[in-house]
């Protein structure tokens, strides 16, 4: 794999994400009074953690345009996984939209792993916890390499703005995984 280039004037970023249902998510990584109330503790530290990330250490450029750096507004409308974007003027980029069909499997172990990981907190297992983070980090790298590929005549990225990009994907299925599960 290719990793994209540093740029270090940060026009190729993310400044900025939104999550409708989340509330806005400032740099900080919070949350807002909007957001839902059934996050496990190590999801909410995921999706935290994702947000700041992006906003602080990301490369993200869509092939059409170079102004940014961009806002994104990440939804899931009908299966699929809608990016807003918004250029450094606060101008629309064209939005891209992409089925999550092949991502089901990799979201529903997503979720398990982070029930697998509360679970081993709850339980005081540090072996246990290793295991799982290991576990964790193969299921983030393989979300990342296809949202790179699916997404390659499109945006550019790096790795671990993908990465980060995946586990967004995944809290925004946070209701639909509940189903899941049962």
């Amino acid at each position: 794999m290719i990793e994209a280039p540093r740029n270090d004037d940060h026009l190729n970023a993310i400044c900025k994400v939104n999550l409708p249902g989340y509330g806005e998510c400032a740099a900080s990584g919070s949350m807002g009074s909007s957001g839902s109330s059934g996050s496990s503790c190590s999801l909410e530290q995921d999706r935290r953690a994702a947000v700041h990330d992006l906003e602080t250490d990301s490369y993200f450029r869509p092939l059409r345009t170079d102004q940014g750096p961009y806002t994104l507004t990440l939804s899931v409308q009908d299966n699929r996984l809608v990016i807003e974007m918004e250029n450094a003027n606060g101008e629309p980029v064209p939005m891209l939209v992409l089925s999550l069909k092949p991502y089901k499997r990799l979201i529903k172990d997503y979720f398990m792993i982070v029930r697998s990981y509360d679970e081993a907190m709850r339980e005081g297992k540090p072996s246990r916890l290793e295991a799982i983070d290991m576990g964790r980090r193969g299921l983030h790298n393989e979300g990342a390499d296809l949202l790179i590929d699916r997404l390659a005549d499109k945006v550019q990225m790096d790795h671990a703005t993908a990465r980060r990009l995946f586990t967004l994907i995944c809290v925004l299925h946070e209701s639909k995984a509940m189903i899941w599960r049962g």
